[in-house]
């Protein structure tokens, strides 16, 4: 999965409150947006630059991006997924986790089993018919 991958990468460069947000309902846009803050603008470009590296060694192609000469804000856009890059303050300026609150919302933390963490992607839960009582005579 792309959201994780990017998660992971913004893990192994020290990225704060990465957040996954699930767009797919609410939005045609992509099906996730990941988010998360560096602490100067070096360290928001090494981030974005971390994710292409690492993406791009999965042979996941970066189809744009946006905002890494002033990496104030870097967006990376991987078709089903977008990565937001941000500086701290632009980040709670832009306030996009509030922005798209009616999406599913979820901390990403190297403690957090995977497992958890698909939780948003999960297949439709099979419903087993239930068995209907029968009527008129039992067989003894």
């Amino acid at each position: 999965m792309k959201a994780l991958a990017i998660a992971g990468a913004v893990s192994d460069k020290k990225g704060l409150d990465t957040v996954l947000i699930r767009m797919k309902k609410v939005s045609s846009v992509c099906d996730y947006f990941v988010i998360t803050s560096g602490t100067s603008t070096t360290h928001v470009r090494a981030i974005a630059d971390y994710i292409e590296e690492k993406l791009l060694r999965k042979s996941v192609r970066l189809l744009h991006s946006e905002g890494q000469a002033e990496a104030s804000w870097v967006v990376l856009d991987y078709g089903d997924v977008v990565a937001h890059v941000f500086l701290e303050d632009k980040r709670r300026f832009y306030n996009l986790e509030r922005l798209w609150c009616d999406a599913p919302q979820e901390m990403f933390s190297e403690k957090t089993p995977a497992k958890r963490l698909k939780i948003r992607r999960t297949k439709a839960k099979r419903v087993m018919p239930k068995r209907r009582r029968q009527r008129g005579k039992r067989k003894n």
